[in-house]
This record gives C-alpha cells, sequence and structure tokens, in this order.
C-alpha cells in the first residue's frame, strides 16, 4: 500500500524558515516522482516542487523560485521541503502526491505535462503552514 506521511509543517514568522518532509511507503522509492501542493482557505490547490531522485529532475513554481528547495534521502524513501523566507501568503496546508507515470515519463514528455499541474494518485493527508506577518 503506498503511503505518504507529510511533518515538519507549524507557525513561524515572516521572513523564517520550515522544512517539511514526505516520508513514503510501499512502493520503490527511485520508480516514482514526488510533488509538493498547497492549498489555501478559499484557494485552489496549487503545485509547488516536484522532485524524481533518480535523475534528480525537479521543478518549482515561479511563486518559491529562490526560496524553496526540494530534495530526497533515498536510504530514508522522504523528500523534504526547505522553505526559507516564508511570506504570509505561503500560509496553506500542504501536501505531498506521487504516481508511477512521474517515475518513467522521459524529461521531455514531463516538460509537455508539467508535474505541477497534474493529478497524482496518491497523496499525504496534509501539513499545515502558518506564516505570521
Amino acid at each position: 500500500e503506498v503511503q505518504l506521511v507529510e511533518s515538519g509543517g507549524g507557525l513561524v514568522q515572516a521572513g523564517g524558515s520550515l522544512r517539511l518532509s514526505c516520508t513514503t511507503s510501499g512502493f520503490t522509492f527511485d520508480d516514482y516522482g514526488i510533488a509538493w501542493f498547497r492549498q489555501a482557505p478559499g484557494k485552489e490547490r496549487e503545485g509547488v516542487s516536484f522532485i524524481r531522485s533518480r535523475d534528480g529532475t525537479s521543478y518549482y513554481a515561479d511563486s518559491v523560485k529562490a526560496r524553496f528547495t526540494i530534495s530526497s534521502d533515498n536510504a530514508k524513501n522522504t523528500v523534504y521541503l526547505q522553505m526559507n523566507s516564508l511570506k504570509p501568503e505561503d500560509t496553506a496546508v500542504y501536501y505531498c502526491a506521487t504516481d508511477r507515470w512521474t517515475g518513467w515519463a522521459t524529461p521531455r514528455m514531463l516538460s509537455r505535462t508539467s508535474p505541477l499541474n497534474r493529478k497524482y494518485d496518491y497523496w499525504g493527508q496534509g501539513t499545515q503552514v502558518t506564516v505570521s506577518s
């Protein structure tokens, strides 16, 4: 059974940092890509970042580029999202998601479909991030 568990959320002041973790189980980590999404109250879910550990392919939303960094630890089957220079508009529930297609797709296929706009098969329960001004 594919499982994803997010952790690391919390309350932080603007300008601060948090590191989110997405711990996975039930599948071969290298065979899947992992994405982070977020959803603020009253807003649509937004793709934030993506990583595929086997070749290092990564994507970032424009709104988080240069502030957020995605990474993976294959030994721990875990993906991290380091969030720096946080802003109040980063406040949201953050989810990680995965599916098999993003694991085998070529880089060209990924770029055409954008992993940040994809409807994934498996989702975690989410972790709340609140940034105070």
